[in-house]
Parts: structure tokens; sequence; C-alpha cells
């Protein structure tokens, strides 16, 4: 049975990625007669509206054709690497598909592929069993025989086993698809660079051109010039606007609101938002970067601004970090839609009393209030770098919870992420000397486990902390991108950490030579 032509579906509003679909590919062959392939196709369709109409899945969830020669097989995954829509392609083989047929097609494939290893029946009809419904149902061995073709031909898939109707096989396909969204968004996302990166450091470095071609990430240098250029020219209804939802969605210290004595750095803090808003819209960014040590013709330092473009949605990254700035736009795009939050963050500083070893994490000024516990203040205080007036900035405690840090680094043959499992904590102390967003947190297993091995693995100070995702779906973005991961976890022991980094070492000392 060969392709036929695409018919669009509309959009689905009432998912955070109402225009990228996920294609399903139910596999079979022509030899078991129109009348099987017609139940195929019928059942093929019904587990894939399942799947679609899921609330955890994002994204729309799409059938096409069956997939039963290998010239039918080529031009389906042709059309997914050219469908702007298609984010990912998973596969299913309903009966067995002779995996030589699969061959062309896996060839051509550009777009991340997901295994679903199920079954149309959840239970078996024992009473009933013939050879007519052993060869219908078929996937038992049928995805065996694909499994095999895609290992011997080294395809990177993610595999999900379990009934397409069980919750914890649709979690497990939600986790992956938005990191495919996730993977969408990286081959779109251009970064807005302000100046250079902090001046002597080195992890904030990086191979933009390299991160381009592996990761699609576009890298766009500026000067600080051009970002003061748009400030400058910000219209005064689109200050009046910010200032507004400044009173609107937070509480606005009594000396930085209308008629207090230092109203005047709001309304600089509002017209250095809405400029980098205008900047960023205007040139397609979707994530930027700033540096203290360059911020000629702005009044202050971009606090707040970077805070509240980070809970649009925006990538951040301090002092030039491009990486981070990218890892976190592609993380909250693969959030979309859930609760929680995701920031930027940097560790900071331990609380080291035996039994309760603490990470007080935080920034200058820039931490994202999507992760706000309450409602954040306005504030403004000084701060003894930079050289410009003093911010203003959100303050705020971070919300207790689970979470995942993420970060990213540049090793010079490759990238590596870092992963580390913790648990948000509640900050019992009050901290009026310290007037910036905080967020204190447990380490997984435990704070000696996980700061060697993120030390070991060379982790940056920079990093990505998110109460939205779980480190499934960070596994599933690296494994997509082709990036090695070092993943701490509950279950981690220090020395399986150090051996996996070893390991990858040699591999990719062998690869390099």
């Amino acid at each position: 049975m060969q392709t036929s032509p695409r018919e669009a579906p509309r959009s689905r509003g009432d998912k955070p990625y109402p225009d990228l679909e996920l294609w399903l590919l139910c596999g079979s062959q022509e030899m078991y007669g129109p009348e099987t392939l017609t139940q195929v196709e019928v059942q093929g369709r019904e587990v894939a509206a399942a799947l679609d109409a899921s609330d955890v899945i994002p994204l729309r969830v799409v059938v096409r054709p069956l997939a039963t020669s290998s010239d039918g097989i080529l031009n389906l995954f042709q059309e997914a690497n050219t469908d702007p829509r298609c984010v990912g392609v998973m596969v299913w083989m309903h009966t067995f598909s002779p995996a030589r047929m699969w061959i062309a097609g896996l060839t051509a494939m550009r777009k991340p592929l997901l295994h679903l290893h199920t079954q149309f029946n959840q239970e078996l009809p024992y009473a009933e069993l013939d050879m007519d419904f052993m060869n219908l149902n078929q996937s038992a061995h049928g995805d065996r025989e694909f499994a095999y073709i895609a290992t011997r031909m080294g395809v990177s898939r993610k595999t999900v086993v379990g009934h397409w109707r069980d919750p914890r096989t649709v979690a497990r396909i939600a986790a992956w698809s938005r990191a495919a969204c996730g993977w969408h968004e990286a081959h779109r996302l251009r970064v807005a660079r302000f100046g250079d990166n902090m001046r002597n450091v080195a992890v904030t470095e990086g191979d933009k051109v390299e991160a381009q071609i592996r990761l699609g990430v576009a890298v766009d240098g500026y000067g600080v010039g051009d970002l003061a250029d748009a400030v400058a020219g910000a219209s005064e209804d689109s200050v009046r606007a910010i200032l507004d939802g400044y009173a609107d969605a937070y509480r606005v210290a009594p000396e930085l609101a209308a008629g207090g004595a230092r109203h005047q750095s709001l309304v600089d803090a509002a017209r250095i938002e809405a400029g980098l808003r205008e900047f960023l819209a205007r040139g397609g960014h979707g994530a930027f970067t700033d540096t203290f040590e360059d911020l000629h013709g702005l009044a202050q330092l971009p606090g707040i601004a970077a805070q509240r473009l980070m809970a649009d949605g925006y990538g951040f990254g301090a002092e030039g970090d491009w990486k981070t700035s990218a890892l976190l736009r592609i993380i909250k795009t693969m959030a979309r839609g859930l609760p929680g939050g995701t920031s930027f963050i940097e560790d900071y500083t331990y609380d080291l009393i035996p039994g309760r070893e603490r990470v007080l994490g935080s920034h200058m000024l820039e931490v994202c209030p999507s992760i706000a516990d309450g409602i954040p203040s306005v504030e403004i205080h000084p701060l003894s770098i930079g050289g410009r007036d003093d911010p203003v900035r959100l303050v705020f405690n971070a919300a207790r919870g689970p979470a995942v840090l993420v970060a990213m680094l540049d090793l010079g043959d490759r990238f590596r992420l870092v992963a580390n499992e913790i648990e948000l904590v509640e900050i019992e102390e009050s901290m009026p000397r310290l007037p910036v967003a905080r967020a204190l947190w447990r380490p997984l297993p435990d704070f000696f486990t996980a700061t060697e091995a993120w030390l070991s693995a060379g982790g940056p100070h920079h990093s990505v902390l998110t109460t939205s995702l779980g480190i499934e779906a960070i596994a599933d973005l690296a494994d997509i991108a082709g990036v090695e991961l070092l993943r701490i976890e509950a279950s981690s022991t220090l020395s399986s950490l150090l051996s996996e980094l070893r390991w990858n070492r040699q591999l990719f000392s062998c690869r390099c030579r």
C-alpha cells in the first residue's frame, strides 16, 4: 500500500504545541491481503486518535498511510523530513513488517524516531485464539524485526514498551515528544549576544559554529550600543504599559512606586525592558545574553527585564553565556503548558551542616519568577560591579519541590550535558541583606556524590533549573541531539558515574582518531 496525499489536520488550540505533530507509522506488508490491511489501518487510526486526545501529550498525533513497501516507507520519511509541522516519527509494527523494507527510509530519516512496542489488544482472548488473530496481532515479533535493523544500522531512537492506553506508556511518549519539540525549537533558535562573555572566564566560551552544526542553534553577536539605541527609541506607550505590568503583577517597593524617591530607576528599567523586547522581536531571537562588563549606553544592568523575559519563555545567559541561554530556551519550550517553572541559576555557596548539606543558588539579579514561591517584590539595591546605576530586580524565594538542574559544556571535541535531580527545600532563615532571588536545594542522591560527579564532569556554574520536567525528558533530548549526558539521580553511585565518564572519554577519544 503506497502513501497517499497528506490531508492536513486542523490545529488543536488546547495543545501546548497546537501546530506541531508527531506522526504514527504502522508497519505491515501486502501479503496479508486487503481485509487484514484494512483492519490494521482502522486500528492504527484508533491508537493515534487516543494518543492525540490525551491531555498529557502536548502536540498533535497524526496517523499516516500504512507502511507496507520500501518505496512507500521512503516516501513517508522524506515527507516527514520536509514537513515543518512534523517534529518526530513514531513507528509501530502492528503485524510482521520485513525490515529490509525499512532500510531506505531509515537511511533517509532526519527527524527524531520513537519505536512504540505495543499491541492493539490489552488482554489475550485465550479461548478464541486462532491463526487469524495471531497473524493480525504480531507486534511481539514484528517489532523485534524492526529493532534489529534499526540497531544494525545504528539508528538512534527511543523505545517505549507498554499498551497504548496505559498511562505509563502515554507519559513516556509525552516526555519524548516534548524533547522532540525542544529539538525542533533548537533548529529555529537565534541567540542575540550583546557584547562578549565575561573576561577571562573559560566555561562560558564555546564553539558557536559547532553548536549550529550539531544543535541547530545560531548565535548572533551585537554591540551593546545596538541595544542602547533600541532602548533609547522605546516608545512612551510601551514603557508605560510595562510599568503598569510591574504594578499589577508584583509588590513594588514604595521608593520605586510613582512619586517615590527612586521611581526614575523603575522607569529606566522599564525602558530597558521595552527596548530589549523590541530588539529581540525584530530580529526573531528567542534567547539573549548580556554581561555587566559591557553596559555601554545602558543606565543599569538589565535585571527585572531579563527576569520577565525569561518568564515569557525567552532564554537568557549572564556574562555572555550563550550555551546556557540556548539551553534555557529549549527547556522552556519543552516545558510549555506544564506546572512549575524553569530558570537560569548559578551555584553560589553551600550550607555544610553535617547531614543537611545544601546548595544556595541565585545570581546577581537574573532568576526567572516562574519558580517563585508567592508574589515577587520589585526592589532596588546597590550592585558593586558594572559601574552603572543600582539595578531594579525581582526578589523572591523559590518554591519547594522536585527539580532538575541541567548544564551544557563544550569539551572541545564534543558538547556534554550534565543533569542532576535535586529537591528544592524551604528557605527557613530570612536573608535581609541578600536582596536577590534565591533557591535552596538538596542534590540527589546526596551532596557529596552529586557534587563530586558534577565537578568530575566539568559541569559549569551556570545551569538551568526546571521544576516542570523530569530527568527522562532531558535524557530524551540528549539522545535526540546525540549529545553525551551524565545523569545524576537518586539511584546513582559515584563509582558508576566516574566509570561512565572514563568510558565516555575513551569512546570519544577513539572517534576523534
